[in-house]
């Protein structure tokens, strides 16, 4: 029984090639997510391990907020430089070096624009001379206050050299330095990880880097000879006391490797979901392949069975050839997943900021990940069709055998139950009672599939009519009728190709569908809300938003014609003991017109000193009242209580926590992100937009714009986010495109004998490749016609469950849709190619005399 499997098996290899196809990219998906993830991570254990290479034990303070990597940047505290004496003394420190260093010094170029970084800081900080880790190159250090040097990643990225004047972006307004040197790393490195650093004199790094002069923000201690790193680390601890951190540089790498690998775990996430999308789709074409070649092999198994095959073994046969495609489609795809991995990690290193990536390796997760999935999936679209072999009868041997269609009753009411399932675990997880954010998430995705599966389901109950009404558009010519009744005589098959198409376009579609409605709800909330005719803003491609010098407040409200400006501050603070997002204007009474805001309790006219405002949702949540007394903790400072004087309406575009303007100098980045304009009335918005742009010059992360603009502009991510969606749910319309293609190509050897009748009485050969093209093209509409309905099904509901969270319009993409018929179209016509060439070329006679 074994060696009869192998050899049908190797008769029937080209077929069967087709429908391991659809596993080898699910797999490589798979494979590659954990290739990606494996090379990334070891390449910031070493781009750390170098950083802190020459660090023995560090010192910092307590900081002040605690803020996650998925939260943003963390503020470093600052301790004063007393600290370094106390260091100093303790025994077992041979050199110890104060450093006053942070995130956020960014070099204009030759150009005249600033330069930006993804990932990788961007650190200014005291030069500290050479060390074990860093070599100077070119010139010297600096020693004067208006002195820089920059690594060499800066000096290329910005053209600037030996000599030139450049422009530095910190805390502060933009400052012109004179470029002194330039320093590599050891090892003849440029950057470690493509972090840009610029150094400055100790006094300049400190005011414009911390903020405040006489302070550090870290001690790299390096440890006598015999002493060990963790018995110098707690000595120190124990000398500086509770304030203070202090670990070892082993410490310090793994922690931080350790946050990148935690951020770099939510991308992986996102790989894998689209490999379970492959996967999913590739169930269809597997199941479908393997129920069309059990129909083409009824004698051969009703021979087996009369022969003394019992029903277990003819079990057995079908399953043994999905395990050996399920193997073969592992190893393909285990191979295409290395290959897509190392490209993904190669191009995150060249886009990402130039991270140094360590060698290709393949984790035991990969392979193991790749043969589980690749064995489990097809074994799983084998079974239904191995159980429904096993119950071909033996007389089916003696006699022409046809495959009558079994009804499908039990089919439609088990797609509608699941239907029903999927629907209401959509139901409860979009309305929110599903209990935390996690068991909302997987309610939602398991409403989601069992829905595609209920649909899936319910298809051939559908298909004879809609594929009967789809295809008189072809049935002008006697191909086109032929097509048309060959793509309805069988529901079942053409449903399980159609559905394998249908996921693709129903998931692009939903995603269109809801980010569509985000962005038109957004947009048109914003029209309504925001009274300014200009704004100043910037895109933020890192953790630091784009800011600009607060004197520009100032010199705009002197432009004639402005009326008003209310400049705007973002921090991360604690508030009453819990972290949250906080902000600060230049002008309160001005942001409550820019922003049509109305008092609930108090007056929110004006902001003194030592008063807050919050939205009444926030108010209502932490039960504050007007008069209430809120500590707050900022970036930098000491905890300041603040007298809570007004509450104003919540709003979808603004709210939470409004500090006065003094509180800013504790910021983070204590300069405004945003500025609004409201212009007199009668005053052209193109003759102040000029005079605003003149004024920010010397600002070129940010630009004024007209409203359109700038809503336009906040709006855009979701086009961004859109495209990469539909990027990676192409592979999950390719696998579709093979379903057709092979189900066709399986069709074509079914149907040998009567294509060859069709060619004896007549039938030219352009003729039957029309009439093939016209089935596939009629199966690609209908399963892409089924994608759109499903999917704007899905997109509204989601968007309903929203209209709470400000999502209000609903917006359907109806030239999109358009756009993925008109596609499916073209995929039927493409996907027909092979096939139909393969039946125009039949011999006639051989045909007709094809059993």
């Amino acid at each position: 029984m074994l060696r009869a499997t192998f050899k049908s098996l190797l008769a029937r290899k080209v077929r069967l090639i087709l429908s391991g196809l659809a596993v080898v990219l699910g797999v490589m998906f798979v494979s590659g997510a954990f290739v990606l993830t494996d090379t990334l991570g070891r390449s910031f254990d070493a781009v750390f391990a170098d950083a802190y290479a020459d660090t023995d034990v560090a010192v910092s303070a307590k900081p002040k907020v605690a803020v996650s990597e998925s939260e943003g940047e963390q503020v470093a505290a600052t301790f004063p430089v007393a600290t370094l004496a106390k260091v100093r003394a303790v025994p077992g420190v041979e050199r110890a070096t104060g450093e006053a260093q942070a995130d956020g010094a960014r070099v204009i170029g030759s150009n005249g624009k600033a330069l930006t970084s993804v990932g990788p800081p961007q650190l200014g900080g005291n030069w500290t001379g050479d060390d074990g880790l860093v070599k100077l190159r070119e010139g010297h250090g600096p020693t004067a206050n208006d002195e820089i040097a920059v690594n060499a990643a800066v000096a290329q990225a910005a053209k600037i050299k030996v000599g030139d004047r450049v422009g530095v972006l910190t805390l502060g307004p933009r400052r012109e330095f004179t470029l002194v040197g330039i320093f590599g790393y050891s090892g003849g490195r440029d950057s470690i990880g493509g972090m840009q650093q610029v150094a400055f004199t100790e006094p300049v790094a400190q005011r414009l880097m911390l903020g405040e002069p006489g302070v550090y923000s870290s001690i790299t201690v390096h440890a006598a000879a015999g002493v060990g790193d963790a018995v110098l680390r707690d000595r120190i601890a124990a000398e500086l006391g509770d304030g203070y951190v202090v670990k070892t540089g082993k410490q310090l790498s793994d922690e931080a490797s350790a946050s990148l690998k935690e951020a770099l775990s939510f991308f992986n996430k996102i790989l894998l979901g689209f490999a379970g999308v492959a996967l999913f789709v590739g169930i269809f074409l597997i199941l479908n392949t393997f129920s069309i070649i059990v129909a083409q092999r009824t004698r051969e198994l009703a021979l087996l069975r009369a022969v003394g095959a019992n029903r277990r073994q003819v079990v057995g046969s079908v399953l043994v050839e999905a395990v050996v495609i399920g193997l073969f489609a592992s190893v393909l795809g285990l191979g295409a997943g290395v290959g897509v991995g190392a490209l993904l990690a190669y191009l995150f290193g060249k886009f990402g900021g130039g991270l140094e990536l360590a060698g290709i390796g393949v984790p035991a997760a990969a392979v193991v990940s790749a043969f589980a999935v690749g064995l489990v999936v097809t074994v799983v679209a084998a079974v239904l069709p191995a159980l429904r072999a096993s119950r071909i009868p033996p007389i089916a041997a003696m006699q022409d055998v046809a495959n009558p269609d079994r009804p499908l009753t039990k089919l439609s009411v088990a797609g509608a139950a699941v239907s029903a399932v999927g629907g209401t675990l959509l139901a409860v997880g979009l309305t929110g009672k599903a209990g935390d954010g996690n068991g909302t998430l997987w309610t939602i995705l398991g409403g989601v599939l069992l829905a595609f599966i209920g649909v899936a389901l319910l298809t051939p109950l559908i298909s004879r009519p809609v594929v009967g009404l789809l295809g008189r558009l072809f049935s002008w010519s006697v191909p086109g009728k032929l097509g048309r009744l060959n793509s309805g005589r069988n529901p079942r098959r053409t449903a399980i190709t159609a559905a394998a198409l249908m996921v693709g376009i129903a998931l692009v579609t939903g995603v269109t569908v809801i980010l569509g409605s985000a962005k038109d709800s957004l947009t048109a909330l914003a029209e309504d809300t925001i009274q300014a005719q200009l704004v100043i803003a910037g895109q933020q491609n890192g953790p630091r938003p784009p800011t600009f010098d607060p004197a520009v407040l100032d010199r705009v409200a002197a432009i004639p014609g402005v009326r008003s400006v209310a400049g705007e501050y973002g921090d991360r603070a604690m508030v009453n003991g819990k972290q949250t997002y906080v902000s600060a204007t230049s002008n309160v009474a001005a942001l409550k017109d820019i922003y049509q805001a109305r008092a609930t309790a108090g007056s929110i006219d004006s902001l003194g000193p030592d008063q807050m405002l919050v939205d009444s949702g926030t108010a209502a949540k932490r039960g504050l009242t007007v008069g209430a007394r809120v500590p707050v903790q900022l970036s930098r400072g000491e905890p300041k209580t603040y007298t809570l004087s007004g509450i104003y309406a919540e709003s979808d575009l603004f709210g939470g926590f409004l500090l006065p303007v003094q509180a800013t100098k504790d910021f983070a980045v204590p300069q405004p992100s945003r500025a609004y304009l409201q212009l007199a009335p009668g005053t052209p918005v193109d003759r102040v937009q000029p005079q605003v742009d003149a004024l920010l010059r010397d600002s070129p992360e940010v630009t004024v714009t007209d409203r359109a603009e700038f809503i336009k502009q906040q709006t855009s991510q979701f086009d961004t986010i859109l495209t990469m969606i539909q990027v990676l749910l192409a592979l999950a319309i390719l696998i579709a495109v093979l379903g057709i293609v092979n189900t066709l190509a399986l069709s074509v050897l079914e149907r040998t004998r009567e294509l060859g009748l069709l060619r004896a009485i007549g039938l030219r050969r352009g003729q039957t490749m029309r009439m093939i093209t016209v089935e596939a093209v009629v199966i690609s509409i209908f399963g892409a016609l089924l994608g759109v309905v499903v999917g704007s099904g899905i997109g509204a509901a989601v968007v309903r469950a929203l209209h709470d969270e400000g999502i209000k319009k609903l917006v359907f993409p109806w030239s999109q849709m358009g756009l993925f018929l008109g596609l499916a179209a073209v995929i039927g016509v493409v996907a027909a190619v092979l096939p139909a060439i393969r039946a125009a070329r039949i011999n006639v006679l051989g045909a007709i005399a094809h059993e």
